[in-house]
């Protein structure tokens, strides 16, 4: 991958549209962009209408073109944003036009690995334009947002700068007098680093939240057989997905939706009934079952007013209690449980009510601090890792706490890639698109 080849990708959506957006990265584009618009002079960041034609003068399309010249535009390099109209056969083209002016076509994310190298974004900052893209709900969006202007790209910087001055101190403690160093430094560098690890651990701890806000809330209706599961889940969804049947053990397989719930993404999942059953394939769909359970963040256990109603006092944060079928018994009554009828109605509205409630409280856990996701997490317990071991090292071995703590930064620093593997960069810029 060269970084001074001139490189270009649609950078809008691809299908027949109105208008389609191409874009081209490199350096010294001002010839080119003059050849595209066919003038004598532009000035960049103008927007310029212009009869786009090929090297033979033929018309391709008529198209805005726009300058950005270095280093003033996303990738630090020059940038030429071509607006044509959004027809396959025209974006064709204008490839083509491109390929014989010595561009080629872009590799996934390398327009924004060209911002990183340039210092225009860090790896946290594309962690976060990489979820804003693959952003559907309201919630999704602001976090996206938020990690992509930076946000979390200043703790990391705080959180690394504080742990590279800690080591200093600490290895300055080994060539220097007491009376050279700042009063009670031991003591300081260790309370600092205790300070250090605790916020690094929260942060972690958030990471179940972050995950649910940007992957999807993995939510499960658990229950016996014929208890309504079914039939709930197509009340919630709004279709007829799940088959709904008298007969025990109709569900078989997971069903699974995404919804919108309160501007949250939710994986909804219907499953089969559980229950002791010799047919093989119902089996299957059981053990599935507890493999989705095992990974829900909000279980949603199912009865029924026919199968005797196991309600605790003390529900988990993470559970909600449904009686179904209250149409058929309705002396049946627990504190902790929702009654409903898909048959009427009855109690849907109050169970997708307490289900965004729960998603909600899940998800302030997750507002405030950085946000973690898989590549993040991984390197945040290396950092704790670290700080724990630079704490219980012993008293005065200082040469070893400053270790620790360098370690630590340099994990910091494989998140924003200011230290970091070529393996770390692949896996990050790849999550991205063409174009970006």
């Amino acid at each position: 991958m060269n970084n001074n080849d001139i490189i270009f990708a649609l950078s809008s959506g691809h299908g027949k549209s109105g208008v389609a957006v191409i874009r081209v990265s490199g350096d010294d584009l001002r010839d080119l962009f003059l050849k595209i618009t066919n003038r004598k002079s532009a000035d960049a960041r103008h927007a310029y209408f212009a009869n786009m034609r090929d090297n033979s003068g033929d018309l391709i399309d008529q198209v805005i073109a726009i300058y950005f010249a270095a280093p003033h535009s996303f990738t630090g390099t020059d940038i030429i944003e071509i607006h044509s109209h959004g027809a396959p056969a025209v974006i064709e083209k204008i490839f083509e036009y491109l390929h014989a002016n010595n561009a080629r076509m872009a590799m996934p994310g390398e327009f924004s690995r060209r911002a990183f190298y340039n210092n225009k974004m860090d790896l946290a900052d594309i962690d976060g334009l990489a979820a804003l893209l693959d952003a559907q709900t309201d919630a999704q969006r602001k976090s996206a947002l938020a990690s992509m202007m930076g946000g979390d790209s200043e703790i990391y910087n705080a959180w690394r700068t504080q742990m590279i001055e800690i080591s200093a101190y600490a290895a300055a403690m080994l060539d220097y007098a007491d009376d050279e160093l700042p009063t009670n430094i031991g003591q300081t560098i260790r309370e600092k680093t205790k300070t250090l690890y605790d916020e690094i651990s929260a942060a972690i701890s958030r990471y179940t939240a972050v995950r649910a806000i940007r992957s999807g809330f993995n939510v499960v209706l658990a229950g016996d057989t014929n208890v309504g599961k079914s039939s709930l889940f197509n009340a919630i969804v709004g279709s007829n997905r799940a088959i709904v049947s008298d007969i025990p053990g109709t569900t078989r397989d997971v069903v699974s939706t995404n919804l919108d719930i309160g501007g949250y993404m939710v994986n909804l999942s219907d499953t089969a009934g559980l229950r002791t059953t010799d047919d093989t394939i119902e089996q299957i769909g059981i053990a599935r079952t507890k493999s989705e359970i095992e990974n829900a963040d909000i279980i949603i256990n199912v009865y029924s007013t026919e199968n005797n109603p196991r309600i605790p006092k003390t529900i988990k944060p993470n559970e909600i209690y449904v009686i179904n079928k209250s149409d058929l018994n309705p002396n049946t009554k627990f504190d902790n449980a929702i009654y409903t009828s898909t048959k009427s109605g009855v109690g849907i509205r109050e169970l997708t009510t307490t289900l965004c409630d729960k998603i909600s409280e899940i998800a302030k856990t997750a507002e405030n601090g950085v946000a973690v996701n898989a590549r993040t997490r991984d390197l945040l317990v290396n950092a704790a890792d670290e700080l724990k071991s630079a704490l219980d090292a012993p008293v005065e071995n200082y040469d070893i706490f400053s270790e620790h703590t360098r370690r630590a930064a340099d994990a910091i620093g494989r998140i924003l890639g200011t230290i970091t593997a070529a393996d770390v960069l692949d896996a990050t810029f790849s999550q991205l698109c063409l174009g970006k």
